[in-house]
């Protein structure tokens, strides 16, 4: 079983206030877009807010569970502890919600990467890193956040069996790394709008241009 795991529960303050996951782009929401997408390759999603209010605002996701944190405060690291232990599968897909296009064929080839190690990490080198695009093993996690001191992903990461895997192998299925796609602000939202970029899969599986 194959699990994913959407963190909701920033903030939003580099967003004007606004909430990036109902940020609109190509017609559907950030959040719904993401959700479509792991359809394809997960058995199931778990979306994970701040309290159970936030919750409420996914209500109307079908076939999609949501869980706040228990450990209030700690950004991803709590979102990630909430997330391991609600979900079911031994390999989980984690993903930020400001991602609008995650490529199916990525996350496959993540969840592939995975077997046998902790962690299949995508590395742009050594010390760029994209943890909320990444698999992780959900035994391995609840080991490590059960008595983590470190807030950071990092130190979790290092001490996890990581297998690491190159932005340029993720190009042979998505040669524009669109997958990596990050709206941080408002201002990220129009620059991507205007460059008219598609993140859509074509039928052969690559990111159209």
């Amino acid at each position: 079983m194959r699990s994913a795991i959407v963190l909701v529960g920033g903030a939003a303050r580099r967003a004007g206030g606004r909430e990036k996951y109902f940020f609109t782009f190509q017609g559907k929401t950030f959040i719904e877009r993401l959700i479509d997408t792991l359809r394809e390759v997960v058995d199931e999603i778990v979306v994970v807010a701040r309290d159970p209010e936030q919750c409420e605002r996914f209500s109307h996701l079908q076939g999609v569970r949501c869980t706040s944190d228990i450990r209030q405060g700690l950004g991803p690291i709590g979102g990630l502890h909430a997330g391991t232990l609600a979900v079911h599968g031994e390999y989980i897909f984690v993903a930020a919600c400001d991602m609008p296009c995650v490529h199916p064929g990525v996350v496959e080839m993540l969840f592939d990467a995975a077997v046998g190690y902790d962690a299949a990490i995508p590395s742009w080198n050594a010390d760029m890193l994209e943890p909320l695009h990444a698999v992780y093993r959900r035994s391995a996690l609840i080991e490590y956040l059960e008595e983590h001191e470190s807030l950071s992903l990092r130190p979790m990461i290092w001490s996890l069996n990581t297998r690491y895997v190159s932005v340029e192998a993720i190009r042979q299925i998505d040669p524009d790394l669109l997958t990596f796609t990050n709206i941080n602000n408002l201002e990220d939202l129009e620059s991507i709008d205007r460059s008219e970029r598609h993140c859509e899969v074509d039928g052969t599986g690559q990111s159209s241009p």
